[in-house]
Protein backbone atom coordinates (compact mmCIF):
# COMPACT_ATOMS: atom_id res chain seq x y z
CA UNK A 1 0.00 0.00 0.00
CA UNK A 2 0.92 3.05 -0.62
CA UNK A 3 2.02 5.53 2.68
CA UNK A 4 0.33 8.68 3.49
CA UNK A 5 2.25 11.64 2.01
CA UNK A 6 2.17 13.84 4.92
CA UNK A 7 6.30 13.85 5.17
CA UNK A 8 7.61 14.95 8.53
CA UNK A 9 10.73 17.25 8.43
CA UNK A 10 13.41 16.55 10.77
CA UNK A 11 15.74 19.03 11.41
CA UNK A 12 17.07 17.94 14.97
CA UNK A 13 19.47 15.20 16.29
CA UNK A 14 17.54 13.94 19.14
CA UNK A 15 14.63 13.70 16.11
CA UNK A 16 16.57 11.99 14.04
CA UNK A 17 17.44 9.39 17.04
CA UNK A 18 13.94 8.79 17.15
CA UNK A 19 13.96 8.02 13.10
CA UNK A 20 17.24 5.45 13.91
CA UNK A 21 15.43 3.27 16.94
CA UNK A 22 11.95 3.45 14.56
CA UNK A 23 14.12 2.08 11.23
CA UNK A 24 16.45 -0.31 13.93
CA UNK A 25 12.87 -1.75 15.16
CA UNK A 26 11.22 -2.01 12.23
CA UNK A 27 13.76 -4.13 10.70
CA UNK A 28 13.21 -2.11 6.90
CA UNK A 29 12.74 1.12 5.37
CA UNK A 30 13.02 2.87 2.14
CA UNK A 31 15.44 5.38 1.47
CA UNK A 32 16.68 7.89 -0.89
CA UNK A 33 18.68 11.22 -1.43
CA UNK A 34 18.57 14.57 -3.05
CA UNK A 35 22.53 15.86 -3.15
CA UNK A 36 24.23 17.93 -5.70
CA UNK A 37 27.80 17.59 -7.25
CA UNK A 38 27.90 19.65 -10.09
CA UNK A 39 31.46 21.68 -9.24
CA UNK A 40 32.57 19.24 -6.46
CA UNK A 41 34.56 16.43 -5.86
CA UNK A 42 32.12 15.20 -3.49
CA UNK A 43 28.33 14.72 -3.54
CA UNK A 44 26.87 17.48 -1.14
CA UNK A 45 23.92 15.95 0.29
CA UNK A 46 20.91 18.07 0.33
CA UNK A 47 18.64 15.68 1.89
CA UNK A 48 17.48 11.79 3.01
CA UNK A 49 13.98 10.73 2.74
CA UNK A 50 13.01 7.79 4.88
CA UNK A 51 9.55 5.65 5.01
CA UNK A 52 9.55 3.32 7.93
CA UNK A 53 6.02 1.70 8.79
CA UNK A 54 3.59 4.14 7.54
CA UNK A 55 5.30 7.27 8.26
CA UNK A 56 7.64 9.81 5.90
CA UNK A 57 10.63 11.65 7.28
CA UNK A 58 12.26 14.13 5.16
CA UNK A 59 15.70 14.58 7.22
CA UNK A 60 17.42 17.85 6.90
CA UNK A 61 21.45 17.40 6.60
CA UNK A 62 22.06 20.75 7.16
CA UNK A 63 20.51 21.38 10.38
CA UNK A 64 22.57 19.15 12.25
CA UNK A 65 25.33 16.30 12.52
CA UNK A 66 23.49 14.02 10.20
CA UNK A 67 26.31 11.15 11.40
CA UNK A 68 24.49 10.44 14.55
CA UNK A 69 22.31 8.72 11.74
CA UNK A 70 24.60 6.03 11.52
CA UNK A 71 23.64 3.30 13.89
CA UNK A 72 20.56 2.86 11.61
CA UNK A 73 22.82 2.05 8.29
CA UNK A 74 24.83 -0.27 10.01
CA UNK A 75 22.12 -2.00 11.88
CA UNK A 76 20.52 -5.42 10.60
CA UNK A 77 17.54 -3.10 9.03
CA UNK A 78 16.99 -4.07 5.19
CA UNK A 79 17.45 -0.45 3.10
CA UNK A 80 14.79 -0.17 -0.31
CA UNK A 81 15.97 1.77 -2.73
CA UNK A 82 16.52 2.77 -6.02
CA UNK A 83 19.26 3.00 -8.17
CA UNK A 84 21.27 3.15 -5.34
CA UNK A 85 24.94 3.25 -6.38
CA UNK A 86 24.97 7.24 -5.79
CA UNK A 87 22.90 7.35 -2.77
CA UNK A 88 25.50 4.77 -1.83
CA UNK A 89 28.57 6.90 -2.18
CA UNK A 90 26.37 10.13 -0.94
CA UNK A 91 25.74 8.65 2.77
CA UNK A 92 28.91 6.95 2.91
CA UNK A 93 31.31 10.29 2.67
CA UNK A 94 28.20 11.69 4.60
CA UNK A 95 27.62 9.31 7.30
CA UNK A 96 30.53 7.70 7.47
CA UNK A 97 28.43 4.51 6.03
CA UNK A 98 25.66 3.53 3.83
CA UNK A 99 23.15 0.77 4.82
CA UNK A 100 24.47 -3.03 5.14
CA UNK A 101 21.81 -4.81 3.93
CA UNK A 102 19.71 -2.99 1.15
CA UNK A 103 17.50 -4.01 -1.86
CA UNK A 104 17.89 -2.21 -5.49
CA UNK A 105 14.71 -1.64 -6.76
CA UNK A 106 15.94 -1.30 -10.64
CA UNK A 107 18.06 -4.21 -10.12
CA UNK A 108 15.83 -6.43 -9.15
CA UNK A 109 13.94 -5.32 -11.96
CA UNK A 110 16.86 -5.75 -14.20
CA UNK A 111 16.41 -9.48 -12.92
CA UNK A 112 13.07 -9.81 -14.22
CA UNK A 113 13.40 -8.41 -17.62
CA UNK A 114 13.19 -4.43 -17.58
CA UNK A 115 16.07 -2.89 -18.47
CA UNK A 116 16.74 0.25 -16.08
CA UNK A 117 13.60 1.37 -15.39
CA UNK A 118 13.45 4.56 -13.75
CA UNK A 119 11.52 4.97 -10.03
CA UNK A 120 8.39 6.56 -12.06
CA UNK A 121 7.95 3.92 -14.91
CA UNK A 122 8.32 1.25 -12.84
CA UNK A 123 5.81 2.21 -10.54
CA UNK A 124 3.57 2.99 -12.85
CA UNK A 125 3.72 -0.29 -14.84
CA UNK A 126 3.77 -2.47 -11.41
CA UNK A 127 1.85 -0.26 -9.10
CA UNK A 128 -0.10 1.83 -11.43
CA UNK A 129 1.39 4.72 -9.40
CA UNK A 130 2.26 8.21 -10.90
CA UNK A 131 4.83 10.11 -9.34
CA UNK A 132 5.85 13.79 -9.72
CA UNK A 133 7.77 14.39 -12.74
CA UNK A 134 11.68 15.42 -11.52
CA UNK A 135 12.75 19.08 -11.77
CA UNK A 136 16.09 18.56 -12.34
CA UNK A 137 17.24 22.70 -12.09
CA UNK A 138 15.95 22.09 -8.05
CA UNK A 139 17.99 23.51 -5.69
CA UNK A 140 17.74 21.27 -2.77
CA UNK A 141 20.41 23.03 -0.49
CA UNK A 142 18.05 25.73 -0.39
CA UNK A 143 16.08 26.34 2.47
CA UNK A 144 12.79 26.50 2.98
CA UNK A 145 11.73 23.57 1.01
CA UNK A 146 8.68 24.13 -1.40
CA UNK A 147 5.79 22.07 -0.70
CA UNK A 148 6.46 20.92 -4.08
CA UNK A 149 10.14 19.92 -3.00
CA UNK A 150 8.29 18.18 -0.23
CA UNK A 151 6.18 16.21 -2.04
CA UNK A 152 8.30 15.08 -4.74
CA UNK A 153 10.65 13.62 -1.92
CA UNK A 154 8.18 11.87 -0.22
CA UNK A 155 7.18 9.85 -3.73
CA UNK A 156 9.95 8.91 -4.00
CA UNK A 157 9.90 6.45 -0.98
CA UNK A 158 6.40 6.44 -0.51
CA UNK A 159 5.83 3.08 -2.33
CA UNK A 160 9.65 1.74 -2.47
CA UNK A 161 8.80 -1.42 -0.06
CA UNK A 162 5.56 -2.16 -1.75
CA UNK A 163 7.46 -2.42 -4.90
CA UNK A 164 10.10 -4.63 -3.19
CA UNK A 165 7.29 -6.91 -1.82
CA UNK A 166 6.62 -7.94 -5.02
CA UNK A 167 9.82 -8.38 -6.61
CA UNK A 168 10.83 -10.36 -3.70
CA UNK A 169 7.70 -12.78 -4.64
CA UNK A 170 7.98 -12.76 -8.10
CA UNK A 171 12.16 -13.38 -8.06
CA UNK A 172 11.41 -16.11 -5.61
CA UNK A 173 8.90 -17.92 -7.77
CA UNK A 174 11.47 -18.03 -10.61
CA UNK A 175 14.28 -19.13 -8.68
CA UNK A 176 16.23 -15.78 -8.69
CA UNK A 177 16.83 -14.32 -5.61
CA UNK A 178 20.12 -15.71 -5.29
CA UNK A 179 21.77 -13.81 -8.52
CA UNK A 180 20.14 -10.78 -7.09
CA UNK A 181 21.93 -11.37 -4.07
CA UNK A 182 25.36 -12.07 -5.94
CA UNK A 183 24.43 -8.36 -7.95
CA UNK A 184 23.67 -6.53 -4.59
CA UNK A 185 26.58 -7.67 -3.02
CA UNK A 186 28.81 -6.13 -6.43
CA UNK A 187 26.94 -3.39 -5.99
CA UNK A 188 27.84 -2.87 -2.34
CA UNK A 189 31.72 -3.76 -2.71
CA UNK A 190 32.37 -1.21 -5.97
CA UNK A 191 32.30 1.59 -3.81
CA UNK A 192 35.46 1.95 -1.45
CA UNK A 193 36.06 5.76 -0.51
CA UNK A 194 37.83 8.20 -2.71
CA UNK A 195 38.68 7.02 -6.57
CA UNK A 196 42.27 5.98 -6.49
CA UNK A 197 44.49 8.36 -8.19
CA UNK A 198 47.01 5.88 -9.38
CA UNK A 199 44.21 4.51 -11.70
CA UNK A 200 42.58 8.20 -12.87
CA UNK A 201 44.20 7.76 -16.35
CA UNK A 202 41.72 5.22 -16.81
CA UNK A 203 39.10 7.57 -17.29
CA UNK A 204 40.89 9.62 -19.89
CA UNK A 205 39.39 8.44 -23.00
CA UNK A 206 42.11 10.07 -24.78
CA UNK A 207 44.95 8.94 -22.73
CA UNK A 208 43.80 5.37 -23.45
CA UNK A 209 45.85 5.53 -26.87
CA UNK A 210 48.85 7.06 -25.78
CA UNK A 211 52.17 5.27 -25.51
CA UNK A 212 55.71 5.13 -24.13
CA UNK A 213 56.76 8.24 -22.25
CA UNK A 214 53.43 10.15 -23.11
CA UNK A 215 51.19 7.66 -21.17
CA UNK A 216 53.85 7.55 -18.62
CA UNK A 217 53.19 11.59 -17.95
CA UNK A 218 49.62 11.50 -18.43
CA UNK A 219 49.65 8.97 -15.51
CA UNK A 220 51.48 10.76 -13.10
CA UNK A 221 49.40 13.71 -14.50
CA UNK A 222 45.68 12.19 -13.79
CA UNK A 223 47.64 10.95 -10.21
CA UNK A 224 48.46 14.56 -9.40
CA UNK A 225 44.73 16.16 -10.93
CA UNK A 226 42.70 13.55 -8.87
CA UNK A 227 44.63 14.18 -5.77
CA UNK A 228 44.62 18.02 -5.94
CA UNK A 229 40.37 17.80 -7.20
CA UNK A 230 40.54 15.57 -3.50
CA UNK A 231 41.87 18.06 -1.93
CA UNK A 232 40.05 21.39 -3.24
CA UNK A 233 36.87 19.10 -3.30
CA UNK A 234 36.26 20.29 -7.30
CA UNK A 235 35.74 18.18 -10.01
CA UNK A 236 38.67 17.26 -11.65
CA UNK A 237 37.89 18.70 -14.68
CA UNK A 238 37.56 22.30 -12.84
CA UNK A 239 41.55 21.66 -12.14
CA UNK A 240 42.68 20.70 -15.32
CA UNK A 241 40.94 19.41 -18.37
CA UNK A 242 41.14 16.09 -20.12
CA UNK A 243 42.49 17.83 -23.52
CA UNK A 244 44.60 20.10 -21.49
CA UNK A 245 45.68 16.89 -19.80
CA UNK A 246 46.41 14.95 -22.56
CA UNK A 247 48.03 18.61 -24.71
CA UNK A 248 50.55 18.19 -21.58
CA UNK A 249 51.77 14.86 -21.56
CA UNK A 250 52.53 15.20 -25.46
CA UNK A 251 53.97 18.31 -25.53
CA UNK A 252 56.08 17.90 -22.42
CA UNK A 253 56.94 21.36 -21.67
CA UNK A 254 59.44 22.59 -19.50
CA UNK A 255 58.80 25.96 -18.67
CA UNK A 256 55.21 27.89 -17.59
CA UNK A 257 55.89 30.00 -20.84
CA UNK A 258 55.14 27.10 -23.23
CA UNK A 259 51.59 26.26 -21.45
CA UNK A 260 49.89 28.66 -23.82
CA UNK A 261 50.60 27.02 -26.70
CA UNK A 262 49.02 23.98 -25.30
CA UNK A 263 45.75 23.29 -26.33
CA UNK A 264 42.66 24.02 -23.05
CA UNK A 265 45.57 25.17 -20.69
CA UNK A 266 44.11 27.66 -18.55
CA UNK A 267 47.46 29.57 -17.34
CA UNK A 268 45.43 31.74 -14.79
CA UNK A 269 43.90 29.05 -12.80
CA UNK A 270 47.51 26.76 -12.84
CA UNK A 271 49.70 29.27 -11.51
CA UNK A 272 49.94 28.88 -8.26
CA UNK A 273 50.56 24.98 -9.29
CA UNK A 274 52.71 25.70 -12.51
CA UNK A 275 56.08 24.56 -10.81
CA UNK A 276 55.00 21.63 -9.45
CA UNK A 277 52.73 20.84 -12.25
CA UNK A 278 56.12 21.44 -14.41
CA UNK A 279 58.33 19.06 -12.20
CA UNK A 280 55.37 16.22 -12.63
CA UNK A 281 55.83 16.46 -16.10
CA UNK A 282 59.84 15.86 -16.02
CA UNK A 283 60.07 13.06 -13.37
CA UNK A 284 57.33 10.80 -15.36
CA UNK A 285 58.97 11.24 -18.63
CA UNK A 286 61.98 9.11 -18.04
CA UNK A 287 59.57 6.48 -16.48
CA UNK A 288 57.94 3.53 -17.85
CA UNK A 289 54.34 3.51 -17.82
CA UNK A 290 52.39 1.12 -15.39
CA UNK A 291 50.82 -1.21 -17.61
CA UNK A 292 49.92 -4.02 -14.67
CA UNK A 293 46.12 -3.94 -16.20
CA UNK A 294 44.01 -1.77 -17.74
CA UNK A 295 43.27 -0.87 -21.43
CA UNK A 296 46.84 -0.81 -21.79
CA UNK A 297 46.60 -4.73 -21.86
CA UNK A 298 43.09 -4.75 -22.80
CA UNK A 299 43.69 -5.50 -26.86
CA UNK A 300 42.31 -8.29 -27.79
CA UNK A 301 44.07 -10.71 -30.65
CA UNK A 302 43.06 -9.44 -34.13
CA UNK A 303 41.69 -13.15 -34.99
CA UNK A 304 39.30 -12.49 -31.57
CA UNK A 305 37.84 -9.36 -32.77
CA UNK A 306 35.04 -10.32 -35.22
CA UNK A 307 33.97 -12.94 -32.11
CA UNK A 308 32.95 -9.75 -30.21
CA UNK A 309 29.75 -8.27 -31.81
CA UNK A 310 28.72 -11.81 -32.77
CA UNK A 311 29.03 -12.99 -29.10
CA UNK A 312 27.21 -9.99 -27.88
CA UNK A 313 24.46 -10.61 -30.39
CA UNK A 314 24.29 -14.14 -28.65
CA UNK A 315 23.89 -12.31 -25.20
CA UNK A 316 21.05 -10.61 -26.38
CA UNK A 317 19.26 -13.20 -27.45
CA UNK A 318 19.94 -15.41 -24.20
CA UNK A 319 18.87 -12.39 -22.40
CA UNK A 320 15.68 -12.03 -24.28
CA UNK A 321 15.00 -15.62 -23.97
CA UNK A 322 15.82 -15.83 -20.03
CA UNK A 323 14.14 -12.09 -19.47
CA UNK A 324 16.80 -10.72 -17.88
CA UNK A 325 18.06 -7.03 -19.05
CA UNK A 326 21.43 -7.69 -20.57
CA UNK A 327 23.11 -5.62 -19.39
CA UNK A 328 22.79 -7.69 -16.03
CA UNK A 329 23.96 -10.95 -18.23
CA UNK A 330 27.22 -9.50 -19.68
CA UNK A 331 28.79 -5.91 -21.23
CA UNK A 332 31.34 -5.83 -23.72
CA UNK A 333 33.59 -5.66 -21.30
CA UNK A 334 33.04 -8.28 -19.89
CA UNK A 335 32.79 -10.48 -22.93
CA UNK A 336 36.24 -8.75 -23.99
CA UNK A 337 37.86 -10.00 -20.94
CA UNK A 338 36.66 -13.57 -20.83
CA UNK A 339 38.55 -14.01 -24.62
CA UNK A 340 41.69 -12.70 -23.83
CA UNK A 341 41.55 -14.93 -20.78
CA UNK A 342 40.69 -12.48 -17.88
CA UNK A 343 41.39 -14.60 -14.45
CA UNK A 344 39.26 -11.97 -13.19
CA UNK A 345 36.47 -11.84 -15.57
CA UNK A 346 32.82 -11.80 -14.17
CA UNK A 347 31.97 -14.96 -16.25
CA UNK A 348 33.84 -17.19 -15.07
CA UNK A 349 31.59 -17.27 -11.76
CA UNK A 350 28.47 -17.16 -10.08
CA UNK A 351 25.20 -16.51 -11.74
CA UNK A 352 26.99 -15.26 -14.56
CA UNK A 353 29.58 -18.44 -15.05
CA UNK A 354 26.51 -20.71 -15.11
CA UNK A 355 23.80 -18.93 -17.64
CA UNK A 356 27.12 -17.38 -19.54
CA UNK A 357 30.70 -18.37 -18.95
CA UNK A 358 30.33 -22.09 -19.19
CA UNK A 359 28.59 -21.84 -23.12
CA UNK A 360 31.40 -19.72 -24.24
CA UNK A 361 33.74 -22.01 -22.87
CA UNK A 362 32.44 -24.75 -25.11
CA UNK A 363 32.24 -21.99 -28.03
CA UNK A 364 36.14 -20.49 -27.41
CA UNK A 365 36.97 -24.36 -27.35
CA UNK A 366 35.32 -25.21 -30.96
CA UNK A 367 32.82 -28.05 -28.99
CA UNK A 368 29.59 -25.53 -29.96
CA UNK A 369 29.09 -22.90 -32.30
CA UNK A 370 26.92 -20.15 -32.94
CA UNK A 371 24.12 -20.91 -35.49
CA UNK A 372 21.05 -18.91 -36.62
CA UNK A 373 17.41 -20.72 -35.99
CA UNK A 374 14.44 -19.55 -37.43
CA UNK A 375 12.48 -20.11 -34.64
CA UNK A 376 14.76 -19.13 -31.75
CA UNK A 377 17.46 -16.89 -32.76
CA UNK A 378 20.98 -17.23 -32.56
CA UNK A 379 21.63 -20.46 -30.95
CA UNK A 380 24.86 -22.74 -29.26
CA UNK A 381 24.49 -26.41 -30.68
CA UNK A 382 27.45 -28.86 -31.32
CA UNK A 383 29.24 -28.92 -33.86
CA UNK A 384 30.09 -31.29 -36.63
CA UNK A 385 33.25 -30.24 -37.44
CA UNK A 386 32.63 -29.79 -40.92
CA UNK A 387 33.90 -26.46 -42.28
CA UNK A 388 31.20 -24.80 -44.77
Amino acid sequence: MSADLDAVLIGEADEALTVVERVITAGQYAIDTEFHRERTYFPQLALIQIQVDDSIFLIDPLAFDIRVMRPMFESDAVAVLHAARQDLEVLEHAVGAAPRRLWDTQLAAGFLGLSTPSLSSLLESELGVRVPKADRLTDWMRRPLSERQRNYAAADVANLRELHRRQSAELTARSRMGWLTEALDELQAEYRGPRDPLEAWRRIKEARHLRGADLAIAQDLAAWRERRAQHLDLTPRYVLADLALVGLAVAKPTGADQLKDIRGVDQRALRPVVDELIEVIATAADKRPRRDRGPVNNELPAAMRPAVPLVSAWVAQLAKNQQIDPALLATRSDLEAFLRGDAESRLLSGWRGDLVGTPLRRLVSGEVSLALDPAEGLVLERRSGDRA
